[in-house]
C-alpha cells in the first residue's frame, strides 16, 4: 500500500492494519480510498476510522457501516460541493440511520453507536472530520501534533464516558477541522486500544521515527505492536498517510463551484458534445431540456437532461440540477431510471439517463381507458417497489403522475428526479438560499399546500391518486382538487367512491384507495406494503363496513336516493288521480 499514486501533481502514500487483540471480534472498521482520474482532483483521498461502541451491542455493524457509507457517498456526492458540504451531509444522513436503526428496537436495547474520524486530503489541504475518541496526529518537521480532541466526560480518574459519538442522537455536532498540507505530512489515525495504551512521549517517538524511515507499514505495525506488548485490552486499528506531492489548488467556494461548469448551448440534431452525438429533442421546457444522444464509439443511447439557460446566474437552481444526478445515482431498483455515467469528461452541465423505450402511462391509460384492474394493482405494485428505493435512501420522489413513469414492456419505470426531497442534505445550512421544489399540485399530497410536514405517506397520496386514475380516468376529489389550497378549502373536498365510475373495482378495494388518499396524512396507512396488502387481498374491515345500511355509509346518497324515491311516488300519485 505504499506505492505512491498520481493525478494532477497529487500523490499519497498508506499503510492502515485492524486486528480484535485480546477481545473475541474486532469493532473497529477502517478504509481508505484513492479514486482514479478525475475524482482524485474534484474530492480527494478519504480515510475513515471508526471504533465500535462495545457497549451498545450493535457497534460493530455501525462502525462498519459508517466507513463503507462514507467512502461510497462521499464520492458519490456532485463534483461541484465543497468537501464540507459534501461530507457534512453524507455523516448526517448516516447518523440519521444509525440513530434510526436504535430507535427500531425493543426498548432501545441495541444500539448502533460509534466514533468516527474521517480525513479527506484534497489539492493542498486537509480536512478533518471527527466525533468521538478515536484521533487523528499530525507529523510535520520532526514534531507530532494531535489534531482531534476527544469528546470524553471524565467522572473520576478511573471512570469516563463518550460524550457525542455517531448514532448516539439524532441531531450530529461532529468536528470540522481544516488545515493547509505541505509535502511530507503524516498524518496517523488510531483508535483507544491503540493511543491509550501507549504513553504520549513514546507515541511520538513511534510516529516521528517511522514517519522518517519512509515506511508507513513498519510504522502501523510497530504502533499495533507496542499497544498489544503493553496490555492493551481493546481492539487495535491504525492508519497512516502521508503527502508525496500536492495537488493544484482549487476553489472551495460553494457558489463559484456550481458555476465551474457552463450551460451548455442549445443543442440540436446532429451536434456532438464530449462524444456524444445529438439525436433529437425529445422534451423541452423553461427549466430543462431531455435529449436523445448517442455515443460516438458504443453507439449506445442516452437521454441527456440539460440545465435552462434561464437560470445560469442562480445558484440555487443549479444547485438543485445536480442534485438531481446525485440523487438517481443512489437509487437502484429496476423500476427506476438509471443515471449513467460518462464515458468522457463533461466539458458542460448535464447528466445522462438510461433511455426507457415506451409511452408514459399518460398516454398508455388514454389510449386503453379503464385500465383492467388485475393489470392495475400489478403496475402499481411496481411503481410501490421503485418508490421505496427511494424511502430506503430517506428520500420523497413528491412528483409521482402517470407521465412521470414509462411503461417499457407492461413495466413501469418511474422517471424525473427534479423534486426529489432527501431528508440528510435538506438538514445541512448551505450558503445558497434553496428554492422549494413541488410536483405537479394536481397529484401532490394535501400537506404540500398546507405547508404541513411532508413524509413517506405524501409518496402514497400520489400513488394511490395514480392508480384510482387508472381505474376511473378521473380524479378522487374532482376538479376542485386543483385550487383547493387553505385549509377550509381542502377539508369541503369529497371523495367520490371508485366503484361509482367503474362498477368492475371491488368495494373492498375502493376501501384501500380512500384510507391511502385521506386528506389527513395520520389517517393513511402506516407503510406502502400495507397499501399493496389490502389492494391484493380485500380487507374484512371495509367488506364490514359494505353491510352497513346505505345511512351509514352515505348519508348523502340515502337521502339523494330517498327523495328521488318520494319525488317519484308522489308523480305516480299525481297521475293516478288526474287518471
Amino acid at each position: 500500500m505504499n506505492a505512491p499514486v498520481f493525478e494532477q501533481s497529487l500523490s499519497v502514500s498508506t499503510a492502515q492494519r485492524s486486528e480484535a487483540g485480546v477481545k473475541p471480534q474486532n469493532e473497529d472498521s477502517i478504509g481508505i480510498h484513492i479514486p482514479e482520474g478525475v475524482q482524485l482532483t474534484s474530492k480527494g483521498v478519504a480515510a475513515v476510522i471508526c471504533d465500535g461502541v462495545s457497549a451498545a451491542e450493535a457497534g460493530r455493524e455501525a462502525a462498519e457501516a459508517c466507513v463503507k457509507g462514507f467512502l461510497n457517498d462521499y464520492f458519490s456526492t456532485p463534483d461541484p460541493w465543497s468537501v464540507k458540504q459534501s461530507a457534512h451531509k453524507v455523516l448526517t444522513a448516516l447518523n440519521r440511520w444509525l440513530w434510526g436503526q436504535s430507535q427500531s428496537y425493543i426498548d432501545h436495547e441495541k444500539g448502533y453507536v460509534c466514533t468516527l474520524s474521517a480525513l479527506v486530503l484534497k489539492s493542498q489541504t486537509a480536512y478533518i472530520f471527527h466525533v468521538g475518541d478515536s484521533r487523528i496526529y499530525r507529523f510535520r518537521d520532526g514534531e507530532v501534533e494531535q489534531i482531534t480532541k476527544d469528546h470524553v466526560a471524565h467522572i473520576s480518574a478511573e471512570k469516563h464516558y463518550l460524550a457525542r459519538a455517531m448514532g448516539i442522537d439524532l441531531n450530529l455536532d461532529i468536528d470540522f477541522i481544516r488545515l493547509d498540507i505541505e509535502p511530507g505530512d503524516v498524518f496517523v489515525s488510531t483508535t483507544d486500544g491503540i493511543h491509550d495504551w501507549i504513553k504520549p512521549k513514546h507515541f511520538k517517538q513511534i510516529v516521528s521515527k517511522g514517519s522518517l524511515s519512509g515506511d508507513l507499514q513498519i510504522l502501523v505495525d510497530e504502533l499495533v505492536e507496542v499497544a498489544k506488548d503493553n496490555n492493551s485490552d481493546d481492539n487495535l486499528s491504525c492508519q497512516a498517510i502521508r503527502v508525496d506531492s500536492l495537488g493544484l489548488q482549487t476553489n472551495e467556494d460553494a457558489v463559484n463551484r456550481l458555476s465551474e461548469k457552463a450551460f451548455p448551448p442549445e443543442l440540436a440534431s446532429g451536434m456532438r458534445l464530449d462524444g456524444l452525438v445529438v439525436l433529437k429533442e425529445i422534451y423541452a421546457s423553461q427549466r430543462s431540456q431531455l435529449y436523445l444522444v448517442e455515443d460516438i464509439i458504443s453507439a449506445k443511447q442516452y437521454v441527456m437532461k440539460t440545465p435552462s439557460r434561464n437560470y445560469e446566474d442562480d445558484p440555487a437552481y443549479i444547485e438543485r440540477f445536480i442534485m438531481e444526478e446525485w440523487v438517481g445515482s443512489r437509487v437502484d431498483s429496476p423500476y427506476v431510471v438509471n443515471v449513467c455515467q460518462p464515458t468522457q469528461p463533461r466539458t458542460f452541465l448535464y447528466y445522462l439517463m438510461e433511455y426507457v423505450e415506451g409511452p408514459t402511462l399518460g398516454a398508455y391509460m388514454a389510449e386503453k381507458g379503464h385500465v383492467d384492474v388485475r393489470q392495475a394493482v400489478e403496475i402499481i405494485e411496481k411503481v410501490v417497489k421503485g418508490v421505496r428505493a427511494f424511502h430506503r435512501r430517506e428520500a420523497l420522489h413528491q412528483d409521482l403522475k402517470p407521465d412521470n413513469i414509462i411503461m417499457r414492456d407492461g413495466d413501469p419505470i418511474i422517471i424525473d428526479f427534479g423534486s426529489v426531497f432527501v431528508a440528510g442534505v435538506d438538514e445541512i445550512s448551505s450558503p445558497i438560499d434553496h428554492e422549494i421544489p413541488l410536483g405537479t399540485m394536481e397529484y401532490s399530497a394535501p400537506e404540500y399546500r398546507l405547508n404541513r410536514p411532508r413524509s413517506e405517506k405524501s409518496d402514497q397520496f400520489s400513488i394511490a391518486l395514480v392508480l384510482y386514475e387508472m381505474l376511473t380516468g378521473k380524479h378522487a376529489y374532482g376538479m376542485k382538487y386543483e385550487v383547493s389550497e387553505n385549509v377550509n378549502a381542502v377539508s369541503r373536498l369529497s371523495y367520490t367512491p371508485a366503484y361509482r365510475l367503474n362498477p368492475h373495482v371491488p368495494l373492498w378495494m375502493d376501501g384501500t384507495l380512500k384510507k391511502a388518499l385521506q386528506i389527513s396524512a395520520e389517517l393513511r396507512y402506516e407503510s406502502l406494503s400495507e397499501f399493496v396488502h389490502d389492494l391484493k387481498i380485500p380487507n374484512p374491515v371495509y367488506l364490514e363496513a359494505e353491510q352497513r345500511p346505505l345511512l351509514e355509509k352515505d348519508p348523502l346518497l340515502f337521502w339523494k336516493v330517498t327523495s328521488g324515491l318520494l319525488l317519484l311516488s308522489q308523480i305516480a300519485t299525481v297521475f293516478f288521480w288526474l287518471g
